[in-house]
């Protein structure tokens, strides 16, 4: 039961931010007040007099089901028909914040301030953030308190016309149901707004029978499908005009890309290029603006820009040698428990890994469609902080927030990458410059040489063994740069909360070491952080930090349990005794992929990792395949991540984040010469293809703990269980990633 208090906060909306697309209908609403014969009830839902029901999704579809999943946990609570259901983006405000996913971003830049001013400070600032795993964990408590709260309203009113008691009518199928008498939702919904709630409300989640755990369809599937489905490359505006945009080398001061400076064009070779309308200059990028966006990208070509940089230009030499410098630096302590000591001594096991750039690699590049009229901008984007970005843009050209209109689009893909916006910048200069509609899409070496990468990281493990091969004191010490506070500064460096923590005392920064405290028991343990300085702009990547840190502890323990002789899984479930799940998980990932113990020559590899409420273990087969590459022949993946409300969506997410990892595993990291990288098309990525995908099975393990996050689960363990696979196939064990860099 709940307090019947939550349910009437709805919290507010600042003006001029629009709805996004939407399932059905799709169109760009302002929000989500009632049209014409619908009524709102409550913050999360409306209903048509037809039957409609439209539900307020306040995260960005990028693939990762939200369109599904949270609209399925209100009807369920609802008892609404599935095929009535339609989504609407929220309008950012205090009612759709998502504090849960600002904690697990930006935790390295405010690890200063407790966590309760914090979750307050985010809900007051409306902070509308997908990132982290955090969709169901953080909204599936609100949701089905709406979806409740609608059912009894709607119960309310057919009792009133039935002339029976409410709590004796029940929903089902889109229907209030007494008996044999039936009434349609929308036939009710006009009466049921003016109905109170009782003090109390009942929640039915765990009634059998209903829509969660069911593997119903997803609402954006037939859009995609058919190709109906409005991305922003797909906005067609009057009088628009298309550009595209070259910047400086990466690099530059504090590892910034923003410092380069242009300083000559060939503008008369632009202009020769047909369909070649402008060039628009800045101090820091040059676009090229032509009728279509095939001129455009010519047009760019000819237009030969050079510029001049600050600082230190990326070179992958510099970038190693910052990580190496890290260590002789201080470690800052992120976790120190038990008697851990600061110098091992006895019988020591060490080993060193090491993790290149991650390249987000998503199909759509960062783009923007903007449009300056009537003294106001309005932005079409993919972006996954909509308030953020519409922030930046009215900061871009100079005008209050209230005049700047955003469209959340459907995401192309994003992996993390549309939590950044200077797409949305550049596009909203180009239309107050231009005072015409612009669509601004970057080229795909434009979307490598300045990604946000996912940081590279370096590693000194060390353990202190009992004579039959127990860890006594583990000890990690992990170079690699503070991303967290990396990502507070240019995400929420206007916010006073975060300008409030720029002088305060460095700590170990949380994101940068999330996942590296093992999930097993020792006596004593010390994890310290290296900050590293180095000319790469480093942001948020799929499986976060915890894709190096699961690397590098399931590494090492294969590591540990062959040196000690002893079975690897066998050794992992030995100190497994305070998480039984884990443990199953093991067990489970074992036994599917008929594990052999992971004995010389067997090629399989065995790694776990929990993370974001969740657990995972995965059994690897792999093998060298002779031309210096990385043949992966099968993955099984055991998972625990409690209450799974949509399992075929669950499995999704699970495979798709099992072959990002495959792809920062076994293809290629860029490298960079004078600040220019070596990696400009997907090609150069190596990123595998449909022939060299393994067999992927994955097992969900019933639960019913509440659900834990899943999309970035599937990275994290793919690595060290081919690292682990081609140990114990071949004797030599990789300890770089990715592998082709060994």
């Amino acid at each position: 039961m709940i307090s019947r208090r939550s349910l009437l906060v709805t919290g507010g909306a600042g003006a001029g931010l629009a709805l996004a697309w939407a399932v059905w209908p799709r169109d760009y609403a302002v929000d989500l007040a009632p049209e014409r014969n619908e009524t709102a009830i409550g913050a999360w839902l409306k209903i048509a007099q037809n039957g409609r029901i439209t539900i307020a999704v306040p995260q960005a579809e990028h693939g990762q089901g939200v369109y599904t999943t949270l609209p399925q946990i209100v009807a369920d609570e609802l008892g609404a028909d599935w095929r009535t259901i339609g989504v609407e983006a929220a309008l950012p405000g205090p009612t759709y914040a998502n504090p849960m996913a600002a904690a697990a971003l930006f935790s390295g830049g405010l690890s200063h301030v407790p966590d309760a001013v914090r979750r307050e400070h985010w809900i007051r600032s409306g902070l509308v953030l997908t990132g982290g795993s955090t969709s169901v964990r953080m909204f599936e408590a609100p949701l089905r308190e709406a979806g409740a709260a609608a059912r009894v309203l709607l119960a309310k009113a057919a009792a009133a016309r039935w002339g029976v008691d409410w709590e004796q009518c029940d929903t089902a199928d889109g229907l209030v149901v007494n008996g044999k008498q039936r009434l349609r939702f929308g036939d009710l919904a006009a009466a049921a707004a003016a109905f109170d709630l009782p003090e109390e409300l009942p929640l039915r989640f765990g009634d059998e029978g209903r829509l969660t755990g069911q593997s119903l369809p997803r609402l954006d599937a037939p859009a995609k499908v058919d190709g109906s489905v409005n991305f922003t490359a797909d906005v067609r505006l009057p009088d628009m005009v298309f550009a595209t945009i070259a910047q400086g080398p990466a690099g530059g001061e504090a590892g910034g890309t923003g410092r380069s400076r242009l300083v000559r064009v060939d503008k008369q070779a632009a202009d020769r290029v047909r369909g070649v309308t402008g060039v628009v200059e800045n101090p820091h990028w040059v676009a090229v603006i032509a009728n279509t966006s095939w001129a455009a990208i010519q047009g760019l070509a000819a237009l030969r820009p050079r510029f001049e940089t600050r600082g230190t230009l990326a070179e992958t030499s510099t970038i190693d040698a910052g990580l190496e410098a890290a260590f002789d630096r201080a470690g800052l302590a992120f976790v120190r428990q038990g008697e851990a000591a600061d110098t091992l001594s006895g019988d020591v096991a060490r080993a060193s890994y090491v993790i290149g750039p991650g390249v987000h690699a998503s199909l759509e590049t960062p783009c923007a469609t903007a449009w300056w009229h009537s003294d106001r901008l309005e932005l079409w984007a993919p972006t996954q902080a909509p308030g953020l970005a519409r922030a930046a843009a009215a900061r871009a050209i100079g005008v209050p927030e209230q005049a700047v209109t955003i469209h959340p689009m459907m995401i192309g893909g994003s992996f993390g990458r549309a939590l950044d916006h200077e797409a949305v910048e550049q596009a909203a200069i180009l239309a107050a410059t231009l005072r015409r509609p612009v669509q601004l899409v970057w080229t795909r070496r434009e979307a490598t040489l300045h990604d946000r990468f996912g940081a590279p990281a370096r590693a000194r493990m060390a353990a202190r063994l009992a004579s039959d091969g127990r860890i006594l004191d583990w000890q990690a010490r992990i170079a690699t740069p503070a991303t967290g506070a990396a990502l507070a500064r240019r995400l929420i460096g206007h916010d006073a909360l975060a300008r409030s923590t720029m002088f305060l005392p460095e700590q170990a920064d949380g994101y940068a070491m999330a996942g590296a405290l093992p999930p097993y028991r020792f006596p004593a343990a010390s994890i310290l952080h290296h900050p590293a300085d180095i000319p790469l702009t480093v942001g948020h990547l799929r499986g976060g930090a915890d894709r190096a840190n699961a690397f590098f502890t399931e590494c090492f323990i294969d590591e540990l349990a062959h040196r000690s002789g002893t079975e690897p899984m066998s050794y992992r479930i030995g100190m497994l005794g305070h998480d039984p799940q884990l443990a199953r998980c093991l067990s489970t990932a074992a036994a599917l992929g008929e594990w052999d113990g992971g004995r010389a020559g067997s090629g399989q590899g065995l790694a776990c990792h929990a993370m974001a409420g969740s657990r995972i273990a995965l059994l690897a087969e792999a093998q060298h395949d002779g031309s210096g590459g990385v043949k992966v022949d099968r993955i099984v993946a055991a998972v625990d991540c409690g209450r799974a409300i949509n399992p075929d969506i669950v499995r999704q997410q699970v495979e798709g984040g099992i072959l990002l990892g495959l792809a920062l595993a076994t293809g290629r990291a860029p490298r960079f010469t004078a600040g220019l990288a070596d990696t400009c098309t997907l090609g150069d990525l190596r990123l595998p293809r449909l022939a060299d995908t393994p067999e992927i099975t994955v097992e969900l393990i019933p639960s019913r703990s509440d659900p834990g996050g899943v999309s970035d689960l599937g990275v994290v363990a793919v690595a060290p269980a081919i690292a682990n696979a081609l140990a114990a196939g071949a004797g030599n064990r990789p300890r770089t990633l990715p592998f082709g860099a060994s």
